[in-house]
């Protein structure tokens, strides 16, 4: 399993020097603060310079201290209750525009999504969807709106795709129970991560099924259980996860299963256009 990065800075903890003892006890009990301080904040509070904490960073293995930072906040999604989520975020949010910090928050990590999607993962998963005998599209709490969101699209795409609607282990796991090998999975979680989403996923592939998870890091439970995995960072803005990134990269999936579907796609478009046009669906209703 990867080792997160406290795990790592215990390890080393008796080859550091000094200056680098005082930030590493400064992260393992204070990792929730530390994850939103920069080099030279972190610096400052620990008593060392900014160049110390940077070379910290390298120490560890990591390409400069933002790489080291982002690790720490991996760790603070997963772990933080509500409240201390709250606290942590206080301090880039409030005393500044929070329109402008929430949306840049959003497009850093939609660019991030573009640098970093394995294309060929991709491709595998488009693969496994259009060769799967049935899709079961799984996820729970603010994950399930991207779950339904998908479910919404595949039901125009495949005509055997089951959205798993409990939140309740007991209930998903009746919901998957037909589950086996030639069907795929696609359990979506982000920290906190949902232990009902992990159940699930986990029976799904001790049940032979493909598992394709939608998921932030290596560092995700559903990973190691994954036949192939889709990577898009979440963000902690506050209380609320900021699922913008995972959703564009839904968009992406729907738009690829659609293209290689593309004839079947346009049949069923063509006979929706013929009933919405019968029943007046769209148009302007007498009322108005």
């Amino acid at each position: 399993m990867t080792r997160d990065v406290l795990h790592i800075i215990q390890e080393n903890m008796t080859s550091f020097s000094k200056g680098q003892r005082r930030i590493a006890g400064y992260i393992l009990s204070d990792y929730d603060k530390a994850a939103f301080m920069t080099a030279n904040k972190l610096g400052t509070v620990v008593g060392v310079s900014e160049s110390t904490v940077v070379r910290f960073a390298a120490e560890l293995g990591y390409d400069g201290y933002p790489a080291m930072q982002k690790a720490l906040q991996e760790i603070v999604r997963s772990k933080l209750t509500s409240i201390q989520r709250i606290r942590a975020s206080n301090d880039r949010l409030f005393g500044s525009d929070v329109v402008t910090t929430v949306l840049q928050t959003d497009m850093d990590k939609i660019r991030s999504a573009i640098e970093s999607v394995d294309r060929s993962a991709f491709e595998r998963v488009v693969d496994k969807l259009v060769g799967a005998k049935h899709i079961y599209i799984l996820g729970v709490r603010s994950s399930s709106f991207l779950a339904g969101y998908l479910n919404f699209y595949f039901h125009l795409i495949f005509d055997n795709v089951t959205l798993v609607t409990s939140n309740s282990a007991g209930d998903i796991l009746e919901s998957i129970l037909r589950i086996g090998p030639g069907d795929v999975l696609i359990g979506i979680s982000f920290p906190r991560y949902s232990q009902s989403t992990v159940k699930g996923v986990r029976f799904a592939h001790d049940r032979g099924a493909d598992v394709v998870a939608i998921t932030d890091s290596a560092l995700s439970p559903l990973y190691p259980m994954a036949s192939v995995s889709l990577l898009a960072s979440s963000d902690m803005i506050s209380f609320v996860d900021s699922l913008v990134a995972p959703l564009s990269l839904l968009n992406a999936l729907i738009v690829a299963a659609g293209h290689r579907k593309d004839a079947d796609v346009s049949q069923i478009f063509n006979r929706l256009e013929g009933i919405w046009e019968e029943y007046g669906v769209f148009g302007q209703s007498d009322d108005v």
